[in-house]
This record gives C-alpha cells, structure tokens and sequence, in this order.
C-alpha cells in the first residue's frame, strides 16, 4: 500500500501551501493519519496529525497556529495547509496512517514517499 502525496512546490516566505494525501489501495475511513517532515541533514519530525473522532487534531509547536489539517473521506484524501511559510519550513512532507489511535512515527503502519517543500527567501 502506497500513499501519494502532492502540493509540493517552491513558496516565497510568506505564502500558503496546501499537500494532499491519497491512497488507491487503502481507505482512510478509520484510520488516524498524519504529517511528518523531514528538513535537510535533519530527522524526520511530526507535523500534524487527525484522528477517526470529529474534531481530533494535534499539531506540533513549529506550525501551530499556521497550520490545517483536514480529512476528506469520501474523497480518500487528507490535506495539510501551512500559512505564513518560513525557510525553516523547507523539507520532505510525508503522509502516514495507521489503524492505531496513536499518532507517532514508530506506529505508522503505511507511509507516502514524500513530497518536498520549499521555501525560498
């Protein structure tokens, strides 16, 4: 199972971008998924992550407060939006889902390849 993620791009300091996640083989309904990103010569870290329960959002302290993440279920497809991008905002966006409740790295049980982000000044 393969999740695809697009939206990446180049965005002046400043600007908005939104990533999408979808998945052929896999229904999002009943799963949590998330966020993560990698920036250059560092580990990858959690972004954002929404759960199965309405409402059920979690955001990490570098995007809250400029970041949306949304599920479309029928449509199969999870969003990220990041307003207000900063260079330390550059990095490789990945998608991930689980069939836990639990929202970390080391529980995701599928992941996209990435898609990558920058922001130039």
């Amino acid at each position: 199972v393969q999740l695809v993620e697009s939206g990446g791009g180049v965005v002046p300091v400043g600007g908005s971008l939104r990533l999408s996640c979808t998945a052929s083989e896999l229904s999002f309904n009943g799963l949590t998924v998330g966020w993560f990103r990698r920036a250059p010569e560092k580990e990858r870290t959690k972004v954002a992550c929404i759960s199965v329960y309405p409402g059920s959002t979690e955001y990490t302290d570098p995007v809250k407060g400029r970041a949306t993440i949304s599920r479309d279920d029928p449509k199969n497809t999870v969003y990220l939006q990041i307003d207000n991008l900063q260079p330390e905002d550059t990095a490789d966006y990945y998608c991930a889902a689980t069939n836990g409740v639990r929202c970390a790295e080391w529980g995701m049980d599928y992941w996209g390849k990435g898609a990558l982000v920058t922001v130039s000044a």
